[in-house]
């Protein structure tokens, strides 16, 4: 009878032992999922996402040639203007009033649109611009304005970063009209930037 007993609680208790792994191993498996769902959402996609920081023209062209060629090999693009290359997407036939001192003198100092912006090298006071641009149109290479308007109509995502527009006065009625421009903050980029296999700063 006692041995019997015995005999009974250890089936029990190798029973409960036998739970015990259950719900460790359930355990184990839940948390396998749950780090390979991480890893889904973790993952790259196909695009670029660039910083365009420089307002020079051969720097700002070259953003552009990269974006409408990454677009052209089917990726995603998304670029940020800030500082000194938020001058470049002011379009040159608004005006706005309501500007305080120190927004005028940026204003005033700073490039309005693409056809102000000027070589970061050899621009000579303005003639090394000059031969660069009638050096393009002579090799058929598109301009800026051309290159601009190629990236609206291929989809690429254009971001202003509001802290710049801020800082020098700017107002997002004397923006280009773009299709795909937006305002935002750095959090925006860095949303955008996470899962891109590639990231530019320019």
């Amino acid at each position: 009878m006692q041995e019997n007993l015995m005999a009974k609680g250890e089936a029990q208790e190798a029973t409960g032992e036998g739970f015990l792994k259950l719900e460790e191993f359930q355990k184990q498996i839940d948390e396998i999922k749950s780090r390979l769902e991480a890893l889904g959402k973790a993952v790259q996609e196909d695009k670029i996402s660039m910083i365009v920081f420089s307002g020079e023209l051969d720097k700002v062209l070259a953003s552009f040639v990269i974006a409408n060629g990454a677009v052209a090999m089917g990726m995603k693009v998304v670029m940020f203007f800030t500082f000194w290359a938020a001058p470049v997407l002011r379009d040159k036939q608004k005006a706005v009033g309501g500007k305080d001192f120190m927004g005028k003198m940026f204003g005033a100092m700073l490039p309005k649109g693409t056809g102000s912006v000027k070589l970061s090298k050899m621009n000579m006071g303005g003639m090394g611009t000059a031969m660069m641009k009638s050096l393009m149109k002579k090799k058929n290479v598109a301009s800026l304005d051309q290159m601009l308007e190629m990236a609206g109509e291929l989809g690429v995502k254009i971001y202003v970063c509001e802290m710049s527009m801020d800082l020098m006065g700017f107002k997002r009625e004397e923006m280009i009209n773009y299709p795909n421009l937006e305002f935002c903050g750095v959090a925006k980029f860095l949303e955008e930037a996470q899962n891109s296999k590639v990231q530019l700063f320019i």
